[in-house]
């Protein structure tokens, strides 16, 4: 056996228990509806992540179903993208509730730069952790089909950094093209932006139009947990997503 036999990544990761998985599918209705053959693939991508990836509980402290839990849904928006889309980053903080983070913003029109503290649910850091509130998976998982999940978001983000900052355009699948997905996608966020600015009632979370990036993320949510609401307000985008993610377990 060689040295890099002991590597993490080169060792098979150790199998989910079958008692732990069924507690798992039944927590998780996102899940339950793949296919058989998906929810195989799941659990085997489930298992590495698990292995490769960190878990540090602040405030709070997580067991084996609620990590596993975490990797499910971690692992749900790469089935037909592959784990290498998972590279670059170890770490998975888990806070109890919202938390607050720093950041820094850029006036274009000024070039001052503020700084403030933001209450958030989920983050996803450039070559950094994953960092997610706890309630908020929960609901998620109790409350499936309405639009939002906070780890499908965060994942988007991290699909989205694999080639720089977010812009919203990730790396794409060969026989993707790359120029009608930014066309698609430019439209339907300069829609949404222009009836958000102007106080009209959207059927994309108003959030999608703080950046390109935002909006790659939320209309990524609405791809699994409510694309039904996603194919009324933007069907191209929808049909992209599909091709990316693969059928959605809401549909």
């Amino acid at each position: 056996m060689s040295w890099l036999d002991w590597l993490p990544g080169r060792r098979p990761p150790p199998p989910i228990e079958d008692a732990l998985w069924r507690d798992a599918l039944a927590a998780c209705p996102l899940a339950r509806r793949l296919s058989a053959d998906d929810r195989q693939q799941l659990r085997a991508l489930a298992a590495r992540f698990l292995q490769r990836k960190r878990f540090y509980a602040n405030g709070l402290e997580l067991d084996a179903l609620q990590r596993l839990l975490i990797a499910m849904q971690a692992c749900i928006p790469i089935l037909h993208v592959g784990f290498r889309a998972l590279r670059g980053w170890t770490g998975v903080i888990v806070y109890p509730g919202e938390f607050k983070a720093r950041h820094q913003h850029h006036d274009a029109s000024t070039g001052v730069i503020t700084e403030g503290d933001r209450v958030l649910s989920g983050e996803a850091w450039h070559i950094g952790p994953l960092v997610l509130s706890w309630a908020a998976v929960q609901q998620d998982l109790a409350q499936p089909w309405d639009g939002y999940n906070v780890v499908a978001h965060e994942i988007a983000h991290k699909l989205d950094m694999l080639d720089g900052p977010p812009d919203g355009v990730p790396p794409l699948p060969r026989g993707m093209s790359r120029r009608r997905w930014i066309e698609v996608f430019q439209r339907a966020y300069d829609r949404l932006a222009h009836d958000v600015h102007r106080g009209h009632a959207t059927l994309i979370d108003e959030y999608a139009a703080t950046d390109a990036g935002e909006y790659f993320a939320v209309v990524s949510e609405l791809h699994f947990s409510d694309p039904a609401q996603l194919d009324r307000a933007e069907p191209d985008v929808a049909g992209l997503l599909r091709a990316y993610y693969g059928p959605s377990p809401a549909a």
